[in-house]
């Protein structure tokens, strides 16, 4: 009959591993980014830091740099929700639409924006930073080209019909720009980002219309003003 030796240690009971999902795995990320200041080493190691299996990574995102992408898609996937949640919004003008769509999205990125902050300037290589945007870009420029088909469709004349091209193309530009002026905007609120869209998304619009030598300026002398303060 076997005995039990009472000073050996007690058998160490297993800690069960936590239940994960693409938002969670998420939330972890950004804040094991924020708390060391540096990206994870691995994924097996940032997995096994915060306790799930790494299979259960790999079910949502193939890399780091795939997790990185997800999180803008995220970001613009909720400023779409949120603009949609407003009764009024579609009976916007495309003006308006895209006015809405930014003052959400950078109202996002601020509640985010000590990730955002070290994201965009962790290498010095600007392009490298901007290879996890690829997926905002498409989706941008997707949202942007369905606005302009919509402005087409009232013009009968072929003439005056906007090349859905370069406006989407041009709606990305501007939202790098936004993003780079709100990353260096030290004003209270950010009110000098919410200026900068509304005069910059006027531009946008009137560049594609007959009248847009005013807003041009306008927006020119706002950005002079600025950079001279």
């Amino acid at each position: 009959m076997a005995t039990v030796n009472k000073n050996s240690p007690a058998p160490k009971k297993s800690v069960p591993k936590k239940k994960m999902d693409k938002e969670k795995i998420i939330s972890l990320y950004m804040e094991s980014v924020l708390l060391n200041e540096k990206n994870p080493k691995s994924v097996f190691k940032f997995c096994k830091e915060n306790n799930f299996e790494e299979a259960k990574f790999y079910e949502y995102f193939g890399s780091f740099e795939g997790l990185q992408m997800e999180i803008w898609n995220s970001f613009y996937e909720q400023t779409i929700s949120l603009a949609n949640n407003d009764q009024s919004y579609e009976n916007y003008s495309n003006q308006e639409k895209m006015l809405t769509f930014f003052y959400t999205f950078f109202e996002l990125l601020t509640l985010n924006r000590s990730y955002v902050l070290f994201t965009l300037r962790e290498h010095q290589n600007m392009m490298k930073n901007l290879s996890q945007l690829k997926g905002l870009r498409k989706k941008i420029k997707h949202f942007a080209a369905n606005l302009i088909r919509e402005n087409n469709e009232d013009k009968k004349l072929k003439v005056l019909k906007q090349s859905v091209t370069v406006f989407s193309e041009g709606a990305w530009l501007q939202t790098l720009f936004l993003m780079k002026y709100w990353m260096d905007d030290n004003s209270a609120s950010f009110e000098n980002t919410d200026v900068a869209i509304e005069k910059s998304v006027r531009a946008i619009f009137d560049v594609f219309d007959t009248q847009p030598l005013e807003s041009v300026l306008d927006f020119g002398k706002f950005l002079w003003k600025e950079k001279m303060m």
